[in-house]
């Protein structure tokens, strides 16, 4: 089982490490190869997504990925931007599918920002398609405007589109989920204004017709933000487009107590995947040991479920991080009075002790 490991920039190389551990930790055969990606490979290659990078990533059976990005290349192209090294891998493997769960743990139903009896036993699972919408639409661009209100001034431009196979394979990739959970899918959409939600919303609605099991819902986007803060338990598989899921599953981050919780993982038809976790590069706290490395861990639990067909293992995991917060240790982000606060490489640690309990 060979894994791509690319830590990336700020406290990617942090995380990613004491998954790494943890990882190394269990009786399996892995083989994992480091490599550079986002800033540092720019730093060292002059691109973000170098030809050798792609190429490990391609070759492996997974991709373990920290976080990319800096406030220091914000001036630099687009196309060598940090962020381009994601995009790039998602577009080079097939990317399609991004299923981020957003869980409460028991232990943390305080830490979070609503009422404990809102988000008690949370487990959601959002899926966003990744590869089409307005952030891969054409066309895109800036131009003199030739009509509209203000003619003969520049304006800018993207392009919302999707074709029926893509919504097609993410919403089986749905309703397949929600099969081995609730068997509730809610599907986001902008139906009422947007002609790319409205195409979007019959095809999920005909995709539905083949699970007969599973109930289906349709929601207005800004009906589902509203009600992932006022009755987020309402919600069991919620399959949306690439910017609502954006933007949604960051929302639904937050109802867990932290985004240092939450990993995702990014995956093609051959069930190859990109683990990250949800949260960013985080680089005005890069290097001080603070960083919550709990969603890159329970990222890489994700890889050996969904791409390494380990499903002991990955429960192994869970498990232990169920344990560590039992225990009261937490980093900055969801320390409260009462709890023991610990640092990245200690959480790491508490984990990988855990793992011999399970």
């Amino acid at each position: 089982m060979k894994i791509a490991v690319l830590p990336g920039d700020g406290i990617g190389t942090e995380i990613v490490a004491e998954a790494v551990k943890v990882l190394n930790a269990l009786d399996l055969k892995l083989e994992m190869e480091t490599a550079l990606v986002g800033g540092a490979a720019y730093e060292a290659h002059g691109h973000p997504l170098p030809e050798a990078t792609l190429k490990l990533a391609k070759e492996a059976d997974a991709v373990l990925f920290g976080a990319v990005g800096d406030w220091k290349y914000d001036k630099l192209d687009r196309a060598l931007r940090p962020e381009q090294a994601i995009l790039g891998l998602r577009k080079n493997l097939g990317l399609f599918a991004n299923l981020r769960p957003a869980i409460c743990y028991e232990q943390l139903v305080g830490a979070s920002s609503l009422k404990p009896e809102l988000i008690a036993g949370l487990d959601i699972l959002i899926i966003r398609e990744l590869t089409g919408d307005i952030y891969f639409g054409q066309p895109r661009g800036r131009r003199i405007a030739s009509d509209g209100l203000f003619p003969g001034t520049e304006e800018a431009f993207d392009t919302m589109r999707y074709s029926r196979p893509e919504i097609e394979r993410i919403a089986h990739v749905a309703f397949q989920a929600a099969r081995q959970r609730a068997k509730r899918v809610t599907s986001v959409d902008k139906a009422n204004v947007l002609e790319t939600f409205q195409f979007w919303k019959d095809v999920v609605t005909e995709v539905g017709q083949q699970y007969p099991d599973v109930a289906l819902d349709h929601m207005y986007v800004d009906n589902a933000a509203m009600q992932l803060v006022r009755d987020p338990k309402k919600f069991d598989v919620v399959v949306t487009g690439n910017m609502f899921g954006d933007i949604l599953s960051d929302e639904a981050s937050m109802l867990t107590g932290s985004i240092g919780m939450l990993p995702s993982a990014s995956l093609n038809a051959s069930k190859q995947g990109l683990y990250e976790p949800s949260h960013g590069s985080a680089p005005d706290i890069a290097g001080k040991g603070i960083a919550n490395p709990l969603a890159t861990i329970l990222s890489a639990a994700m890889m050996l479920r969904f791409s390494l067909n380990q499903e002991a293992a990955a429960e192994r995991i869970e498990a232990a991080v169920k344990t560590v917060l039992a225990q009261g240790l937490r980093t900055a982000d969801i320390f409260s009075p009462g709890t023991t606060r610990v640092s990245t490489f200690e959480m790491g640690a508490a984990v990988v002790r855990a793992l011999s309990s399970y």
